[in-house]
């Protein structure tokens, strides 16, 4: 990126801040953001003087692009939590504020380990409940096709085909989404972070007073949290941690692996899309329904059993309405298959 980039990056970020201030006027955090304005022009300030001693030249003044404008508009009648991911991703800090507890109950990062420890039990956590709702995916989708299919033909091969095609589609289907989703998704993750590493680099102590802001907004005192950023900083590999996840609101350690998840995706899908077609398998004619029906309800009770551990509902209660969801879908889908089989 060329210094009149980063000028117009920190400029842009300025703006922004001071929008975030007027959308949270009379908080702790307009305060915050008026001040991480402030900072930014000294960035930006900083870049210039660069620029001009390059023998460089800088824009006449400082002119929200369209994005900006736009983003400044949904910002103002949406607010800035809907936003966050968005205001991360074109360098506004703080976001941390809008996903961590509430102020007075954040717990300050003085090392790396205390940086990293809230968030380490989140990921294998959120990796465990992705692969529940893909198996739920894959056996109520796959499970109404085929009741769909079965309404309309009681031929147990065109039933098993048909399962094998929505098995293969919507496990390549989900795989391919999952990739491109967690790819893009790190992309600007990785952007983010490059900029932070290359800002700690050029004027670390405007990083450090940034930091110690967003502090201060959770509730700690000005002379604590200037102690604990300036601490930070010193290290920059600390320092990078600690900005990416109280600037950004980013976990370095876990930016996610586009085809880890594009795997997951596929097999938790093919897992619970096979579910219904086993019978058609080793069975025919309506036994083969039969047991297709049985075993589908009984996976759909284990599965909302299994979310339970995530929503802290009972466990019966959560299997039952699972239950009641899934065996909907595939009578609804069969009527249509039967409907749609007559009319024909």
């Amino acid at each position: 990126m060329s210094g009149v980039d980063s000028w117009l990056e920190e400029q842009r970020s300025a703006h922004l801040y001071r929008v975030l201030a007027e959308v949270e006027r009379g908080t702790v955090r307009a305060g915050l953001f008026v001040e991480m304005a402030g900072e930014a022009e000294t960035q930006a300030e900083i870049w210039a003087r660069d620029i001009v001693a390059k023998g460089g030249r800088l824009p006449v003044g400082y002119r929200a692009d369209l994005r900006t404008r736009i983003v400044a508009v949904l910002v103002r009648r949406l607010g800035v939590r809907p936003m966050r991911s968005v205001l991360s991703a074109m360098k506004v800090r703080g976001m941390s504020l809008y996903t961590s507890p509430q102020s007075g109950s954040h717990v300050i990062p003085v090392n790396l380990d205390d940086v990293g420890r809230r968030h380490r039990s989140a990921g294998a956590t959120s990796n465990l409940r992705a692969a529940v709702f893909g198996v739920n995916d894959g056996l109520v989708s796959n499970a109404s096709l085929i009741m769909g299919v079965a309404g309309a033909s009681a031929d147990a091969q065109t039933i098993l085909l048909t399962g094998i095609a929505g098995l293969a589609a919507g496990a390549f289907s989900m795989a391919s989404g999952e990739y491109i989703s967690v790819r893009s998704q790190r992309e600007v993750f990785e952007y983010q972070i490059s900029l932070e590493r290359a800002e700690l680099e050029i004027y670390p102590q405007a990083e450090a007073a940034e930091l110690a802001l967003i502090y201060q907004a959770k509730g700690i005192s000005r002379e604590e949290s200037k102690r604990v950023a300036d601490a930070l900083i010193s290290d920059p590999t600390k320092a990078l941690d600690t900005l990416a996840r109280e600037e950004l609101g980013l976990n370095p350690d876990e930016l996610g692996s586009p085809w880890g998840a594009a795997t997951a995706s596929f097999l938790s899908f093919a897992v619970g899309a096979t579910v219904p077609l086993l019978p058609f398998i080793f069975l025919a004619g309506q036994t083969a329904l039969l047991g297709a029906m049985a075993i589908t309800l009984v996976s759909l009770f284990g599965v909302g059993a299994a979310l339970s551990l995530f929503t802290g509902r009972h466990a019966i209660r959560s299997g039952m309405r699972m239950l009641l969801i899934g065996g909907a879908a595939g009578a609804i889908t069969f009527a249509i298959g039967r409907m749609v089989g007559v009319s024909v």
